[in-house]
């Protein structure tokens, strides 16, 4: 094993304005995975997080629900502290950026850079909201992309396009927040010059610090040359004060990953061994890992370095991204019913289910992570169950029940236990690269071996013969000594289970190095039943909570949309209910959208009924692409006669609503819970 480290590791702050959701968890359970292979190679490894408690939207929420936000960030701090401890993952030290500390640090680090002339002041055109009196933050501004055009883009980048831009160049852009469109209002803001660092900073991300994915992305934003950074807000705001002023506060962006350093400093307050400038100090020998999602990277790898190195603050040894989390091939989203909360999920399945699945799919590649729940039951099953748990199950009774619970006194297979031992190294070291799937892979092959040793010894065929009996007991020690290996390997990902094994083997909790050596001549207790079967329906009832879950939150009014939208169409001439009652609308699901060559707005889609599927020509090319369609549910006119067109045969009408000359298209889709091919009363 190499010389002891010292090393820190810290986690993206979760935003303190609602729950924890199921694709929060693949980046704490990937670090939190890290940090205890860490802990068990017997690395001084601190493990620290916090809420992200400032911004706009933690006001807003506050208001809506009727608290302070000082309360409404306190409560759900609690609940985001409950889920985490449930699935195990084990912070040691879980604090908030409203906080004095970080409140400290923030001023410092401002004063600094602005001693250093690194941040300067100007006058802005803003986006100010008439209604509710307070300029706009980009994500309750939306209108239309100024490069493609897409409907429905946030006032700071297209989802579709990837185009970045400012919120002043959004076409028929409007509030979110009342639905008004906004005015323009000028303002004094503080800049943070973050090009003054463009020659640190491509050093620094081309240094081995990121993987190789997020350093061919910065090389493109570097391309098109760094942009100062807006760090001010205008009252009404949650967040820190700037010093001086009266109305200005601290963006959350700049406040949010300081609160690493608070998290740190906190837990420095109450553990006197810990030496703060030791681990942040600009010349720190310790080791510095964060964990983000691949959607905060900017932040993370250009504006962070860059405030920390101008601020005299050591900056991060490496930063390890991870992709999104998709649910049955689906993004998670309330409107496709794939959103699932933490605590549904932990209301009706076991944490380290998940927790297994994901490092059985993870890798150090920024890849989308899909849960396929058939998969997952039968994984589960299979791998823990039928395989690593089997072991000791089919072991454990033969001792406990013929030879008082006492493992051999030596190991009678002595070549196979180290070629167990042996893989160790190549284990902890895919875990070090994240490479976890392919640890996993090297872990249940190992299970299949120590199977397979069992079935061949035949230990239930043994013991009926007087003269073998000792035979088995070497056997089925051998089989225990495998197990406990397997233990050792998976401990990082199953915790709880490590626990419960460690109780069977009755042993002090187990470290990487215990791989080497066997357990001889040692009394183990009565096994117990350690990981249980899925049942589908426990899968079925997750996902009807979880459905009740998108329900309730979804019952709430619908955003102001006629305010939103500059022109509407008069209202046509009245028809009869019969002439309604003509028209079969039911509700069918994309499966497939692409444009069409040589057509300007129309998409081909191909959705699905019940038993049927459907190709249908739509106009509204102008306002989605094609990617946003898949798996969407939409409204279709199901008995419009085949239309021939020189493109194919369109089977069907899809409803959007539009202004006039269509103006501002929007698709028309059904609540969640409906199902394709019902029909639309």
């Amino acid at each position: 094993m190499s010389d002891k480290r010292k090393i820190l590791v810290t986690n993206a702050l979760p935003y303190a304005n609602g729950p924890l959701h199921l694709g929060h968890m693949v980046g704490y359970i990937q670090a939190d995975i890290w940090v205890r292979l860490q802990k068990m190679l017997g690395h001084d490894c601190i493990y620290i997080c916090g809420s992200d408690s400032h911004g706009t939207p933690i006001m807003i929420q506050a208001e809506k629900i009727g608290l302070s936000p000082e309360v409404m960030i306190e409560r759900v701090q609690h609940d985001h502290e409950k889920d985490f401890s449930d699935f195990h993952v084990g912070f040691d030290n879980y604090y908030t950026t409203h906080s004095e500390e970080n409140k400290q640090l923030v001023e410092t680090i401002f004063k600094r850079h602005l001693a250093a002339g690194n941040i300067v002041k100007r006058i802005i055109k803003q986006l100010f909201d008439p209604v509710k009196n307070m300029f706009l933050p980009d994500r309750y501004i939306k209108g239309e992309c100024p490069n493609c055009n897409a409907k429905d883009q946030y006032g700071d980048n297209c989802e579709v396009c990837g185009t970045t831009y400012l919120p002043t160049d959004l076409k028929n852009a409007y509030s979110t927040l009342s639905g008004a469109k906004p005015i323009e209002k000028e303002s004094e803001h503080y800049f943070f010059q973050l090009q003054n660092y463009e020659k640190f900073l491509k050093a620094w991300t081309r240094h081995g610090h990121l993987q190789e994915q997020v350093t061919n992305k910065l090389d493109e934003w570097f391309k098109n040359g760094l942009r100062e950074w807006d760090i001010s807000r205008d009252a009404p705001y949650f967040g820190f004060k700037i010093p001086g002023e009266k109305d200005k506060y601290f963006y959350v962006w700049l406040d949010a990953p300081i609160g690493y350093i608070a998290s740190f400093k906190n837990l420095c307050a109450r553990k006197k061994e810990l030496n703060f400038d030791e681990y942040w100090n600009k010349t720190s020998q310790t080791e510095l890992y964060h964990f983000i999602g691949k959607d905060i990277i900017y932040f993370h790898a250009l504006f962070w370095p860059a405030t920390l190195e101008g601020a005299e603050f050591r900056t991060p040894t490496a930063i390890f991204v991870n992709g999104y989390l998709t649910i049955d091939g689906q993004k998670m989203s309330k409107s496709r019913g794939t959103f699932i909360k933490a605590r549904t999920y932990l209301n009706h399945l076991q944490p380290e289910y998940l927790r297994y699945y994901f490092a059985a799919k993870l890798s150090n590649r920024i890849e989308d992570l899909d849960v396929n729940f058939d998969d997952f039951t039968q994984r589960i099953n299979s791998d823990l169950v039928g395989k690593f748990i089997n072991i000791a199950s089919r072991c454990a009774s033969f001792i406990n029940k013929y030879f008082s619970g006492k493992l051999s006194a030596q190991c009678a297979e002595q070549s196979l236990y180290q070629d167990f031992a042996s893989v160790g190294d190549s284990i902890a070291n895919s875990y070090k690269k994240l490479e976890y799937s392919h640890a996993i892979r090297q872990i249940m092959a190992l299970a299949d071996r120590a199977n397979q040793y069992i079935d061949e010894k035949k230990p239930w065929a043994l013991i009926k013969d007087a003269n073998r009996q000792q035979e088995v007991e070497e056997v089925c020690s051998v089989g225990i000594n495998l197990f406990r290996v397997l233990m050792i390997y998976l401990k990082p990902v199953l915790p709880q289970t490590a626990e419960q094994v460690e109780a069977f083997l009755n042993i002090a909790p187990l470290q990487w190095n215990d791989k080497d050596t066997p357990l001889l001549n040692h009394i183990i207790n009565e096994f117990q039943p350690l990981i249980n079967r899925i049942d589908p329906k426990q899968i079925e009832a997750m996902k009807m909570a979880a459905q009740q879950d998108i329900e309730k939150s979804t019952n709430t009014p619908a955003p102001n949309v006629e305010a939103a939208t500059p022109t509407k169409a008069p209202v046509k001439e009245s028809i009869s209910i019969e002439d309604f009652n003509k028209i079969d609308l039911r509700i069918a699901k994309i499966l497939e959208a692409e444009a069409i060559e040589g057509a300007d707005k129309l998409l081909r889609l191909k959705v699905e009924l019940v038993n049927e599927t459907r190709q249908i020509f739509a106009g509204i090319k102008s306002a989605y692409q094609p990617e946003q369609l898949i798996g969407r549910q939409v409204i279709i006119v199901a008995n419009l006669a085949p239309r021939k067109m020189r493109f194919g045969v369109s089977e069907g009408m899809v409803i959007a609503a539009s202004g006039e000359d269509n103006a501002n298209l929007f698709l028309v889709s059904p609540d969640p819970g409906a199902q394709p091919g019902m029909r639309v009363k």
